[in-house]
């Protein structure tokens, strides 16, 4: 069973298939912190203990639990943001396994859920989405023309 405001919502029994066999209340909680972290559904569902189709139930029937994804989502947005940041402002371009770091999907995926991190942050500062939109899009432009300057230096130092 799930809580929606006051009353349960019963969950169907393919929908907890793979879920731990002691589940507790606080798995949301677990979710949302990792989905804040990683904004891997998959994967913070894995560390919750349950189905990711229980994750997706959830935020469909219970509001504040949707409010409360977003509002993580739009975090893990952030600590791309500042990830890409970093790595491009010390010129940390490898990952830990010596692989080059993926710039190109890495702004690829700011672009395609700047949405719903422009539709969290107009709530949380209460600002339009637009403005949101606007400053987000001039956020990822200058991370996309610091990832082009630093591969004319490149090319250029070859």
């Amino acid at each position: 069973m799930a809580r929606n405001g006051k009353r349960q919502v019963k969950i169907p029994a393919h929908v907890r298939e793979g879920e731990k066999e002691t589940l507790t209340r606080h798995w949301q909680k677990h979710f949302l912190d990792h989905l804040a972290e990683s904004s891997n559904v998959t994967e913070s569902a894995k560390v919750a203990g349950v189905n990711p189709s229980r994750a997706y139930m959830v935020r469909r029937q219970d509001s504040e639990f949707a409010r409360k994804w977003l509002f993580a989502l739009f975090e893990g947005y952030l600590h791309l943001e500042m990830e890409v940041l970093r790595r491009l402002r010390e010129g940390d371009f490898q990952t830990d396994t010596k692989d080059k770091y993926d710039f190109a999907n890495a702004i690829r995926l700011l672009g395609a859920h700047r949405d719903n991190a422009a539709r969290a942050q107009a709530e949380q500062r209460n600002v339009s989405a637009a403005e949101v939109r606007a400053s987000i899009d001039r956020k990822v432009e200058a991370i996309r023309k610091q990832v082009q300057d630093e591969k004319r230096r490149e090319a250029a130092r070859k």
